[in-house]
Parts: C-alpha cells; sequence; structure tokens
C-alpha cells in the first residue's frame, strides 16, 4: 500500500474483537518504533509491552474519565521517554507513536493513541505517577503515551484527501 493512502486510512480504533495480537505483529509493530527518526540518533525511548488484561484493566483509569479501549484491547504498549538522555525525548517519542499507529494499520491490526504526559488519573493523580504504580518504570523515565493494539471490531471510512484544510498552507510568508 502506497505510504499516502495508509496514512489515508488509518484511523483511531477503540473497539477490539477478543483476537490475540500475535508475538511477530507487536515485534514489527516495536520495530517500525524503533526506526522513527530520533535526535542526534539518542534514541530515548524505552517499552513495556502489556498483554495481561487484569494489568490492562488496572491501566484503564490512568485517564479522567475512564479509557474504555484499555479494558477490550489485547495489547498495549507503554511508550516512555528518558528525560536525562535527550532534550528532545517527547519529541522523539512522538515519532514512535506515529510509526507504531502506521505499523499497527499497515499489518490490519487497530490502535489508538493514549496521552499520558500532562494529563491526570481517574483518582486525581499524574497519569504518569498512576502507571508508574503499576508498571514500576523508573522516576527518569517519563510517559509520553500509550498504543492500544488490537483486532479491529469497528469501522471507520477513510480521510478524503479532498477534505484536508489545505488553506493552513502558507508559501513564502503567512
Amino acid at each position: 500500500m502506497e505510504l499516502l493512502e495508509l496514512m489515508r486510512t488509518r484511523r483511531s480504533i477503540r473497539k477490539y474483537t477478543d483476537a490475540p495480537v500475535s508475538e511477530e505483529n507487536i515485534t514489527k509493530i516495536l520495530q517500525a518504533g524503533m526506526l522513527s527518526a530520533t535526535g542526534k540518533g539518542i534514541r530515548p525511548w524505552e517499552f513495556i509491552v502489556v498483554t495481561d488484561k487484569d494489568v490492562l484493566q488496572k491501566m484503564a483509569d490512568c485517564r479522567a474519565g475512564s479509557v474504555k479501549m484499555l479494558k477490550e484491547a489485547p495489547c498495549a504498549i507503554v511508550v516512555l521517554g528518558n528525560e536525562d538522555a535527550s532534550d528532545v525525548w517527547t519529541e522523539d517519542c512522538s515519532a514512535v507513536m506515529s510509526n507504531m499507529h502506521l505499523m499497527a494499520h499497515a499489518l490490519g491490526l487497530g490502535s489508538c493513541w493514549v496521552q499520558g504526559r500532562l494529563r491526570k488519573a481517574e483518582d486525581g493523580r499524574d497519569t504518569e505517577a498512576y502507571v508508574r504504580d503499576i508498571l514500576g518504570y523508573p522516576e527518569n523515565d517519563k510517559l509520553q503515551a500509550i498504543l492500544t493494539i488490537g483486532v479491529p471490531d469497528e469501522e471507520k471510512a477513510p480521510y478524503e484527501l479532498s477534505d484536508l484544510p489545505m488553506d493552513k498552507v502558507h508559501y513564502g510568508t503567512y
């Protein structure tokens, strides 16, 4: 599939079947993330792959209002950035998330980006502290986001290129 077509048809999927995500597909998604652009080649990221349903259930309250798709997803990849390693860890980890999103779609899987950084959990704590208490990662690793992954149990229409807001594009000057 052409890259632009892959981007056009990728949508955030929040409903999944009970089918597991294969180890092979998880590995490909992680590899796609690790192939993303990174400032000075530092690669300040760490990943936690979560497939345990009990842990995913606990993680679902990591955001105020709950994040139901964590309860339904057979897999989630937590993306952390080491703030001591790079001053652009947030940008690097965002590139990782985008690559993994696209790879999941290319494999016929659905995915959804659950923002973690600068968010609050259901109990009022920072989402980062909430997830750290469940997964036990070090203090210098900061939560960027969580990517839920699974076999889609919903269909969404692709984006239309003709609907893109081209009026936001400026040439030469604003």
